[in-house]
């Protein structure tokens, strides 16, 4: 008896550390980021996105970032604490660097280029027919929503992000609604999350301001889940991470009780396989042979649609825009997936910032893009 009530606090004690607030990673320190931002299953409940044959990487000629200032890409890791570094084009691998410990196994946390993750799962969700179109109501899939502010907001308005409901996305306030979304009483049979969001007032007419929120996007994985009737880390696997051929499994995070995605925030892979994702769209979403997203999803998906206050710069459908035609994913502390389809270019960086965010941060790896390029163009 003595040696079962042992393991039961183990299992306990187990169970804690697995249970963890969510949000709880806006607030770690940088010893606790470096650790965990590569062991995020250590901490919470996830889903595997199971790989498949892989999609060979073959290496090119090697590349050497030209920064602004002179400096080296080594300096450039070191002082901005990043985990992985990669530079794909044409197919071929021209820069693959590591840090912090990490290397060509290490899985590493994405943060908000999970929604760029999310929103190609529903043009694979058009194309199948599972979701019927943009314009519907998002309460056509999730029907809680329908007594508030979101009962007229559509699918579309939910990816672009003007949905017009009221939202705080500070990182550093632990009262933000993004601190918040996964607090609260839960109602049986529905996810916390929705059950945060329904009670959101509006700011806005939908449709008429773009304010970015991730809980949009964990209501657009809710709602990709409910259309097709499979998790979002299966979704994936199917559609793209197996077909394609992701070298290795990935992670999607989930509420340990409701079993829900966080769309907006909770994949975990290799440096290798988020630059196979990239130049999976660079191929045009085929995978096996076979298109994968809807007729016209990739052109209008990484289009502007909502005007973010940026020259030269947008919002997509969860994408972020440039007027060249390139485009991005981009989480906080540092990570990156960069899109340039007239240099045949994918850019992935893995990082752990010191903060969440940053203007200095920010234009430092806007730097590093345009190191690449000018390194690519040969100036």
């Amino acid at each position: 008896m003595k040696h079962l009530t042992i393991l039961a606090l183990l299992f306990l004690a187990g169970c804690a550390a697995t249970h963890a607030r969510r949000t709880d990673v806006l607030f770690w320190n940088q010893a606790q980021r470096e650790a965990s931002f590569r062991a995020m299953e250590t901490h919470y409940a996830s889903n595997v996105v199971r790989h498949g044959v892989a999609h060979p990487l073959p290496a090119g000629a090697p590349l050497e970032p030209r920064f602004d200032d002179g400096r080296t890409l080594e300096t450039y890791m070191a002082a901005h604490h990043v985990a992985g570094l990669m530079v794909v084009q044409d197919g071929h691998v021209r820069v693959e660097r590591y840090g912090l410990g990490a290397g060509p196994s290490t899985r590493w946390t994405s943060f908000s280029v999970a929604k760029s993750f999310t929103s190609t799962l529903v043009g694979a969700a058009l194309r199948d027919g599972a979701i019927r179109s943009l314009d519907d109501k998002v309460t056509r899939y999730v029907p809680e929503l329908a007594a508030g502010a979101y009962r007229d907001v559509t699918v579309r308005q939910l990816l672009d992000m003007t949905s017009g409901v009221r939202w705080n996305e500070d990182y550093a306030d632990p009262h933000s609604d993004v601190a918040m979304m996964y607090e609260g009483t839960r109602e049986p049979g529905v996810p916390l999350l929705v059950t945060y969001m329904s009670r959101l007032p509006r700011e806005f007419a939908p449709g008429e301001r773009w304010v970015y929120k991730t809980g949009e996007t964990d209501l657009a994985g809710i709602l990709v889940t409910r259309a097709t009737g499979k998790s979002l880390a299966a979704y994936l696997s199917e559609k793209i991470w197996k077909p394609y051929g992701m070298a290795s499994d990935a992670l999607w995070l989930k509420d340990e009780v409701d079993g829900t995605e966080a769309g907006g925030s909770g994949v975990s892979a290799t440096l290798a396989d988020y630059a196979r994702l990239g130049q999976f769209l660079l191929d045009g979403g085929v995978a096996a042979g076979k298109p994968v997203l809807a007729d016209g999803w990739l052109a209008d998906a990484t289009r502007r649609h909502s005007d973010i206050g940026v020259p030269g710069r947008g919002y997509g459908y969860q994408w972020w825009t440039y007027d060249d035609g390139s485009f991005e994913g981009i989480g906080i502390f540092g990570q990156l997936l960069h899109v340039d389809p007239r240099r045949h270019l994918v850019i992935v960086q893995l990082a752990a910032w010191p903060v969440a965010t940053s203007d200095a941060e920010a234009n430092a790896r806007a730097g590093l893009v345009r190191a690449v390029n000018r390194a690519v163009d040969g100036l």
